[in-house]
């Protein structure tokens, strides 16, 4: 089963590069972030007429995630667990899907960005985060395969960027940042891209500002975050660094892992 994770910033703009890429990857699951559009704008059917099911927690102009799958869905879940009713950004969808033997859970993730530092917005982040790890755990006592991918909007360590200098005022680059997704890590996930690939300056985002793709300026904040049970499948993994050189790109580019399940 291969399965991806890509922020595509806008899906109604990118939807002619999000089926060129599903047609050359092929994946059996995919889960997309940013979608800024209602669950009635996103466009299902260039993904239905590839054989894809959709499921969608989209929300107007901001935000939006979504499972694209091969196979049927079962037991969809929007929203991250944990939330009050003034939390009305779509971050979180979750289903399961059917593998050759069981089943693998799957979850699609944007988490926020957090910036500036010291304001509410970080504040939100941290809190977000916790609630990851609070479920996180409680998907861990089910022991079956899970997929915790998506944007999380944390560098994990300086060589996941490209000058950590330049990024020790943000959000994303904080010890608070770091550390909440470490907690997931040290819960028993593993981050499926380094496992497979302990190679230094891998990205999976480029700003569309000052030349950083053509600089190579890039930072990873895309992640697959797989349970002790789907670990024990992962093959392999990569980052299909490619597209982002690709007409009208989204500034992040697709994650991937096969498991043999």
């Amino acid at each position: 089963m291969k399965i991806a994770t890509w922020n595509v910033n806008s899906v109604r703009m990118r939807v002619e590069s999000v089926v060129a890429w599903l047609k050359e990857a092929a994946p059996d699951v995919v889960c997309l972030q940013e979608l800024k559009c209602t669950d009635e704008q996103f466009p299902k059917e260039a993904f239905e007429g590839l054989g894809y099911n959709c499921a969608v927690h989209g929300q107007k102009t901001y935000n939006g995630v979504a499972i694209l799958s091969k196979r049927p869905m079962e037991d969809v879940t929007p929203r991250l667990p944990g939330g009050d009713d003034t939390d009305d950004h779509a971050r979180y969808i979750e289903a399961i899907i059917p593998a050759t033997k069981g089943v693998v859970r799957v979850a699609s993730i944007y988490a926020p960005n957090g910036n500036p530092i010291g304001t509410d917005k970080f504040k939100y982040k941290l809190a977000w985060l916790e609630r990851l790890n609070k479920h996180a755990k409680e998907l861990l006592a089910l022991e079956e395969p899970v997929a915790l991918m998506g944007d999380y909007n944390v560098i994990p360590e300086p060589e996941d960027c490209y000058d950590p200098k330049a990024w020790m005022d943000d959000a994303l680059f904080q010890p608070q940042s770091r550390g909440a997704l470490r907690r997931v890590e040290y819960l028993g996930y593993t981050d499926a891209f380094r496992a497979c690939d302990a190679q230094p300056n891998q990205y999976t985002f480029w700003d569309y500002q000052a030349g950083c793709w053509q600089k190579d300026h890039g930072i990873r904040i895309d992640h697959i975050l797989l349970s002790p049970q789907a670990t024990d499948h992962l093959k392999r993994s990569a980052i299909d660094k490619h597209v982002r050189g690709r007409e009208k790109p989204s500034d992040h580019v697709p994650v991937w892992c096969e498991l043999e399940i």
